[in-house]
C-alpha cells in the first residue's frame, strides 16, 4: 500500500476497492485513455475512474442529467491500474504526451498540486460560472478544496468530487461491560482528549483480561509508510498544536521560505506518548502521564492490518478510515460496535499556530479534474457544474459509499439508504469539519519519505524522539533548499 485511506468490504455497501479508492491506499484508476488513442465518440465524456465506480455508471450518468447535464452526453467510467502510485505516473506519461484523453480525471487530493504547478491541468475557475466558484469556495470541505487550488494564485484547478476522514471504531460492548456509558456520555460527538482516552482504553482493556485477552487496547498505523506521514502522525502532532512547517499556513509552500518545526515540544510529545501507548515505563523516552494501550506491533501496521485485528476480536478502539465501520458491523452485530472522532492533545485555540489544537482527522480523497488536451473542455465544464449538486453527491454516496465534498449535504443523506456508516454521520461530519491536510507541494514525496522512516525509527526506539527529529529537520531543510 503506498498512500494512506481505506477499503471496504467487497459484499457490504462500501468495497474494499472503493475505498481504497477513496483515500489513497491504492485505486483502480481509468488510464486507458492515457495511453490510448484520442478517437472517442463526441458526446461520450471519458472520467477516469475506480472500478466501483464505473459499476453505478449508469445511475451517476443518469443523476448528472438530472441536474443539467445535457441529454445528448453520455459518460464513460473507464477504471484502470489499483495502486494510487501507479495511476499518478501514468496520468503523467499520458499528460506529458499531450494525450486528449480521458476527459476528466479523478486526482488523489495528495497529488493533485504538482499537477496544477506543472500547469498540466484546466484552469477551472476561467470557465466555471462565478456561482460555481463561489459555491465551492463556500460550501465545500475547505481543506479540500484548499489541495485542488494552486498554492500562489488560489484558482481552483478542479473540484473535490469526495474527501475521506478517520474516526475510531471501538468495540461498545467491551466498553459498556467496563462500566461506561458512551452514548450517556456523548462520545459519538464530544471529543476525548488523548490523556481521557488512553486512561479509558486501558481501563476497559485491564477489565477483559488486558493482553491476554485481547492482544491490543488501541491499535493504529505505524508502519513506514506514507500513511505515517501524511495521516497518523500529521493528524495528532496537529492535534497537540504541532506542525511539519509551522502551522496550516503554510501546508502548500512556499517552498524554501517557510520553517521547520518538527524539533518543538508538540511534535516531540507526541512521540513520546506514542511510545508510552507502545512500551509504558520501561521506556525511559516514554510520556510518563500515558499508559500503555498497545504494543509496538503498529509500528508494522497499515490499514489492513489494524482492521483485521479489530475483526478477528483481537482488538478493542482501533483508527482506520470510514470503510473500517462496514468492516466491523460485518463480523459483529451493531450494538457491539460504537464510533467516535479521533482524540485530541490540547484545546483548540491553546496552540501557537492558527487551526491546530483540538480533534484532527488526515484528510484524504480525490478531486475531479479538466484534462486541457481533450477536444471536450466544455462538456466536462458542464460536467463539473452537475457534480456539485447535492442529488449527485447523494447517489455516490447511497451507491458508492463515498462521503459528500459539501458537509450539508451528509446531513441530508438519507441513513438507510448508506449502510451503516449512515448511523454515524454526526460523527463524521465532525470529522470532516476538522480535516488537516498533508502538505502537498512538489517535493512532498520525498519529504514524506523523510518524515515516516525517521518517526518510525523514534516509534521503534531505534532513535530518542530528540535525536529522530533533529535529523529530519536538517533533511527537511536540505529538500526545502534543493
Amino acid at each position: 500500500m503506498v498512500d494512506t485511506d481505506s477499503h471496504g468490504d467487497e459484499d457490504g455497501p462500501v468495497s474494499r476497492r472503493r475505498f481504497m479508492a477513496a483515500t489513497g491506499t491504492g485505486a483502480a484508476m481509468g488510464i486507458a485513455g492515457c495511453t490510448g488513442g484520442d478517437d472517442e465518440d463526441e458526446n461520450v465524456l471519458v472520467l477516469s475512474g475506480d472500478s466501483d465506480l464505473s459499476e453505478i455508471e449508469d445511475e451517476l450518468e443518469a443523476a448528472l442529467h438530472d441536474a443539467g447535464w445535457s441529454e445528448e452526453y453520455e459518460l464513460e467510467v473507464r477504471a484502470g491500474d489499483f495502486e494510487t502510485d501507479s495511476r499518478r505516473d501514468d496520468y503523467q506519461a499520458g499528460l506529458d504526451s499531450n494525450r486528449g484523453t480521458p476527459d476528466l480525471f479523478m486526482m488523489d487530493s495528495g497529488w493533485t498540486i504538482p499537477f496544477i504547478m506543472r500547469e498540466q491541468l484546466l484552469n477551472v475557475e476561467e470557465e466555471l460560472p462565478d456561482d460555481i466558484v463561489d459555491l465551492v469556495r463556500d460550501e465545500y470541505l475547505d481543506s479540500a478544496v484548499d489541495t485542488v487550488s494552486h498554492p500562489e494564485t488560489g484558482d481552483l484547478y478542479g473540484i473535490p468530487f469526495f474527501p475521506d476522514y478517520p474516526v475510531m471504531v471501538y468495540r461498545k460492548d467491551l466498553v459498556e461491560e467496563a462500566g461506561y456509558d458512551p452514548e450517556g456520555d456523548d462520545w459519538a460527538t464530544d471529543p476525548m482528549s488523548w490523556q481521557e482516552f488512553s486512561e479509558t482504553v486501558a481501563d476497559v482493556w485491564d477489565h477483559h483480561g488486558g493482553e491476554d485477552e485481547y492482544t491490543y487496547g488501541f491499535i493504529t498505523q505505524a508502519d513506514s509508510y506514507e500513511g505515517l506521514a501524511c495521516c497518523t502522525f500529521n493528524e495528532t502532532i496537529t492535534s497537540f498544536g504541532g506542525a511539519y512547517f509551522g502551522g496550516r499556513d503554510n501546508l502548500f509552500g512556499p517552498i524554501g521560505d517557510r520553517p521547520i518545526t518538527v524539533e518543538e515540544e508538540p511534535v516531540l510529545e507526541t512521540i513520546r506518548m506514542m511510545r508510552a501507548f507502545m512500551y509504558g515505563d520501561e521506556d525511559e523516552e516514554a510520556h510518563p502521564d500515558y499508559p500503555q494501550i498497545t504494543n509496538d506491533d503498529i509500528t508494522v501496521y497499515n490499514e489492513e492490518d489494524s482492521v483485521e485485528a479489530l475483526t478477528a476480536d483481537n482488538a478493542i478502539f482501533q483508527r482506520n478510515w470510514p470503510y473500517s465501520i462496514v468492516e466491523a458491523h460485518d463480523n459483529f452485530d451493531d450494538d457491539q460496535i460504537g464510533v467516535m472522532p479521533l482524540p485530541y492533545g490540547v484545546e483548540e485555540g491553546e496552540t501557537e499556530y492558527e487551526g491546530t489544537g483540538g480533534t484532527q482527522a488526515a484528510l484524504g480523497g480525490w478531486h475531479l479534474t479538466v484534462n486541457p488536451y481533450s477536444d471536450k473542455n466544455d462538456m466536462a465544464i458542464e460536467a463539473l457544474e452537475a457534480f456539485t449538486e447535492p442529488n449527485v453527491m447523494l447517489t455516490v454516496f447511497e451507491l458508492n459509499g463515498n462521503l459528500p465534498p459539501r458537509p450539508s449535504v451528509i446531513e441530508d443523506a438519507d441513513a438507510d439508504e448508506v449502510g451503516p456508516v449512515g448511523n454515524y454521520l454526526d460523527t463524521l461530519s465532525i470529522a470532516g469539519e476538522n480535516t488537516i491536510a498533508r502538505p502537498v507541494t512538489e517535493i512532498w514525496p520525498q519529504q514524506a519519505s523523510l518524515i515516516y522512516q525517521e518517526v518510525n525509527d523514534a516509534y521503534r526506539q531505534e532513535k530518542t524522539p530528540a535525536e529522530a527529529m533533529e535529523t529530519l529537520a536538517e533533511q527537511l531543510e536540505d529538500s526545502e533548499q534543493a
